[in-house]
């Protein structure tokens, strides 16, 4: 038997193969962070299992009924973009999940970074890894779904 110990607060291996970025054993999306949050609280928020919502095959929690009842009316401004994949590496036809503490909003929507790395190439040029992230998003896409 495999038993795996992890600190309070870690954040957990997200399943690649899927739409959108999922925790495998959980299956919640974005480990847990309230999609909302990043908008009202300019913060990275852990949400709460009270306020869950199932959207895109994932359980997303939320640190409010407000933030909950935002997102089902609008899940496609407050999901992150491209399921949670870093922009800057799908835009090189690479699925890598974002992590949740590392984002930005740019353009009133929700970006996800794997690394500092990342981010920092993405605030120096948010259209042109936005536009070209955009282009290759559909074809990735697909091939996750499969």
């Amino acid at each position: 038997m495999l038993v795996a110990l992890c600190a309070p607060g870690t954040v957990h291996a997200q399943a690649t193969t899927e739409r959108v970025v999922v925790n495998r054993f959980t299956g919640l999306a974005i480990s847990g962070f309230d999609p909302v949050a990043y908008f009202t609280e300019a913060a990275a928020a852990r949400g709460f299992e009270r306020f869950e919502a199932v959207q895109d095959g994932a359980v997303w929690r939320f640190r409010n009924e407000g933030n909950r009842a935002a997102f089902l009316g609008h899940p496609e401004v407050y999901a992150p973009q491209f399921g949670g994949y870093d922009p800057v590496d799908v835009g090189r036809g690479k699925a890598v999940e974002g992590l949740p503490q590392l984002w930005t909003v740019y353009g009133r929507r929700l970006y996800l970074f794997a690394s500092t790395t990342s981010k920092a190439a993405f605030a120096a040029d948010p259209d042109g890894f936005a536009a070209s992230a955009g282009r290759r998003w559909p074809k990735l896409k697909q091939e996750l779904s499969q």
